[in-house]
């Protein structure tokens, strides 16, 4: 079966990462996009045991989430408009994609009325592509002490998105950013804790990021395929 096939491919690659790296497996945590695949893929990803599942858009998400919600571990890594914090908050259990002050006072407000603590990554547009959402490295500390207040909202992490390159060793900057930033942060902690994870790479690149720190990679095509 192929897609028993990708995943010991990407368990491999993953592994060598990490021994180039110097660091444990058990550092870096695999998240299967599922965007581009049917719900009975997604069932299929569920059956051979990866629980991480990752979607962009709740319109696309909503049957998955219904017929697998206890299965799995959900993550919204796509771009969250505030009027659709509604639909994700409650459900998917990480939010990779926080990137205004408006959008963490909406989480914050749902978060609460429904007495939970949302947990979310910052994301960061460490490349500076126009065409990236993300806040600029500069920005981040001084968001991050808005935050403080924000009692229903827990940083874990931060996430960004590297340019597509041919040569993926061409991403390690933009990684390399993350982790420094993510490192700086905590030498001060702003929020008041440690912010432990960095969720970066892809299926082009995520070899690299983890080599530089990643401890949660998103992979679709690579790992699930498409459809």
């Amino acid at each position: 079966m192929l897609l028993t096939h990708n995943i010991q491919h990407v368990e491999d690659k993953v592994s060598e990462a990490c021994v180039r790296a110097g660091r444990s497996r058990s550092e870096v945590q695999v998240i299967a996009v599922t965007k581009y695949v049917s719900l009975e893929t997604t069932g299929q990803v569920l059956q051979q045991g990866l629980r991480h599942i990752g979607e962009n858009r709740w319109q696309d998400a909503q049957a998955k989430w219904e017929a697998f919600k206890d299965r799995g571990t959900w993550h919204f890594i796509g771009h969250l408009q505030t009027n659709k914090v509604k639909d994700v908050i409650g459900k998917f259990a990480y939010i990779h994609s926080l990137d205004r002050l408006s959008l963490a006072a909406e989480i914050e407000k749902k978060a609460a009325a429904l007495n939970i603590q949302a947990e979310c990554f910052v994301q960061v547009n460490i490349s500076g592509e126009e065409s990236k959402y993300g806040m600029r490295p500069e920005e981040v500390p001084a968001f991050m002490e808005t935050l403080r207040t924000f009692s229903h909202l827990r940083i874990v992490g931060l996430m960004t998105m590297a340019p597509y390159e041919a040569e993926p060793e061409s991403t390690r900057p933009v990684f390399r950013g993350l982790r420094q930033l993510r490192d700086e942060l905590n030498r001060n902690p702003l929020l008041g804790y440690e912010i432990p994870h960095l969720s970066m790479g892809m299926s082009n690149d995520f070899e690299v990021a983890i080599e530089e720190g990643a401890t949660w990679v998103r992979l679709g095509s690579i790992l699930v395929g498409k459809e």
